[in-house]
């Protein structure tokens, strides 16, 4: 099992667009959002995926991750058995600064329209990393901003 290190940023504004590389449509369900494992189906373009994921560690910043492609047609069905709510986003590409990592900046829509949110793949939780000056404030850790938890109590609750 492979463990996943990211940090994850407000964005302040869509000027990050204009140095995105590549931009995904992404439709998510959770069949599991407990902290403790979260399993969750998505549509990423044209491509299926299931992915597990385990709890984090203090920081929020490391935690356990598995996943697979599955065909497409098995990630619908599974979502007709998922928890209430769908994730529907854009997730943009854009490098940094350092040459060294990439940017997932994922804008949300429907009940989480208006949230937009960076991470940053690390090796190690304590790595440099250029800053760019689109990003907001840190939110590594903060559970409303799990996408599992976007699903119960979205965006648009929160004013």
């Amino acid at each position: 099992m492979a463990q996943e290190i990211e940090k994850k940023f407000l964005v302040k504004c869509d000027c990050f667009k204009k140095e995105a590389f590549k931009a995904t449509r992404i439709t998510q369900g959770y069949l599991c959002s407990v902290p403790e494992r979260t399993v969750r189906v998505r549509v990423k373009d044209e491509k299926g995926y299931i992915t597990i994921k385990g709890i984090g560690n203090a920081s929020g910043a490391a935690r356990f991750e598995w996943e697979k492609e599955i065909p497409v047609e098995e990630v619908k069905s599974l979502l007709e058995l998922a928890e209430p709510g769908v994730i529907d986003k854009t997730r943009y590409l854009v490098k940094n600064t350092d040459g060294k990592h990439t940017w997932e900046v994922d804008e949300f829509y429907g009940d989480n329209d208006g949230l937009t949110v960076a991470e940053v793949e690390l090796e190690d939780e304590n790595e440099p990393f250029d800053k760019p000056s689109w990003l907001g404030e840190e939110v590594t850790g903060d559970p409303k901003y799990f996408n599992s938890m976007l699903m119960k109590n979205p965006y648009k609750n929160w004013k």
